[in-house]
């Protein structure tokens, strides 16, 4: 059983949710490719862990990109779904995004406000600097927290929480997020996964009222394990 749970890499764990360290390429909703989502997954882990029989919930409180990396939370009851669901409603969920770019931000640390305007046809999230008709305000916060010879790595803290935000807000003021194409990064990643990781997410927990931090290390490979390096993390094993 442990081998299942290490392959989801399951982060957190009690009887209300379970958090996975996402990696690149899973999907935490069905799509049209057909793969197999993280919450069907799950819910074959919890089968096997617990022995249970019959259906098995698995909620889905937030999402992550396909491309993007790192934690994600799942409700296991209904309840705790209901209770989280309302906590990210009210913004009282805090979430923490590693994101690498190459063209470093004319400010070290700033607030970006924008508003943003998703288009479901082409899957992309148009950007104003001024509110428009339909767009909806974006809001985070980022800072420069360590630097390569090429890339730099910010840290950014989501006040909204909008489609591709982060992605097309750090694309609006010229630093795109490696890999990512679609925002007019100029090359993909060789693995189709982009310069974004979801480091933490923390919470009340809402059953037990303790707070609640959960990390998730950012993928092995060379540029993520230098920057670990420069910010004495350990990255994921696998």
């Amino acid at each position: 059983m442990a081998e299942i749970k290490d392959n989801l890499r399951v982060i957190y764990e009690d009887n209300h949710l379970i958090a996975i360290n996402k990696r690149s390429g899973d999907i935490v909703q069905s799509d049209k490719t057909g793969d197999e989502p993280l919450p069907e997954k799950i819910k074959e882990y919890i089968r096997q862990e617990y022995n249970k029989a019959g259906n098995v919930f698995c909620g889905v409180i937030h999402r992550l990109d396909r491309p993007v990396s790192g934690v994600v939370v799942f409700a296991k009851t209904s309840k705790a779904l209901a209770r989280m669901n309302q906590l990210v409603h009210d913004r009282q969920v805090k979430k923490i995004y590693w994101a690498i770019v190459k063209n470093v931000p004319e400010k070290t640390e700033d607030t970006l406000i924008h508003y943003l305007y998703r288009d479901e046809r082409a899957n992309k999230t148009l950007v104003s600097f001024v509110p428009k008709d339909g767009y909806l305000k974006a809001e985070l916060k980022y800072k420069l927290v360590a630097s390569s010879d090429i890339y730099h790595l910010l840290e950014v803290e989501l006040i909204t929480g909008r489609h591709h935000q982060i992605r097309s807000q750090l694309a609006a003021i010229g630093s795109p997020i490696r890999g990512d194409l679609k925002y007019g990064f100029p090359r993909s990643c060789a693995d189709a996964s982009i310069g974004l990781h979801a480091r933490s997410v923390s919470f009340i927990h809402p059953v037990s009222l303790q707070t609640v931090e959960i990390v998730a290390s950012p993928p092995k490979d060379k540029l993520w394990n230098h920057f670990c390096e420069i910010m004495n993390v350990v990255p994921c094993s696998k």
